[in-house]
């Protein structure tokens, strides 16, 4: 049987709505199965960028590169909406300009108190969380953060595309700039 794609788009619509009606929770506070807990404290703000309601407080044990960190709590997240150059790939040599994310990285997080947010996705493939990063001082993500000084690049997995467009917009003034990674001839890319 061929569909349409007009009715291919419409399976693929029915099949998300029928996902998230099992697997998003009716009533904010209610756990998903199988949810990773973190201990947190809730904050709510009234920024112009971003809604901070439902935010879960907690404090960066350590960098492990420019889009991941690890939890006090043993936890590791992966910044959402962002890619930066690998450099803790045992499968080959640390990529262009992925030292000084990492470095970057470790100088706006690491041993600080953080805010998490969720967007659609709990967990990766590899167990991490998947979040968007701020720190209490600062309204703009630390995922757009690294964007914008030309850290990372702007990277989309769906369904996790709540900020996707401004992450975008980010990487784009950064090429635009040539911020870090973006500079003529720092990375062949």
């Amino acid at each position: 049987m061929i569909l349409s794609k007009k009715n291919q788009k419409l399976l693929i619509s029915l099949v998300i709505i029928l996902l998230w009606a099992i697997f998003v929770p009716k009533e904010i506070g209610q756990e998903q199965p199988n949810e990773v807990q973190i201990t947190t404290t809730e904050i709510a703000s009234d920024s112009a960028n971003t809604t901070k309601e439902n935010l879960q407080k907690v404090k960066v044990l350590r960098v492990i590169d420019g889009d991941t960190i690890e939890l006090e709590s043993g936890q590791k997240v992966r910044y959402i909406g962002i890619n930066t150059p690998e450099t803790v790939d045992p499968r080959r040599d640390p990529q262009c300009f992925g030292q000084e994310a990492s470095l970057r990285n470790k100088e706006l997080v690491e041993g600080k108190e953080i805010y998490l947010e969720k967007d659609v996705s709990q967990t990766d493939r590899y167990g991490r969380l998947l979040r968007y990063i701020y720190l209490e001082e600062n309204d703009i993500s630390i995922n757009e953060q690294l964007i914008k000084e030309g850290y990372a690049a702007a990277s989309s997995y769906p369904p996790d595309i709540k900020y996707q467009e401004k992450l975008r917009a980010a990487e784009q003034e950064a090429r635009t700039n040539q911020k870090g990674l973006w500079q003529e001839g720092v990375c062949s890319l």
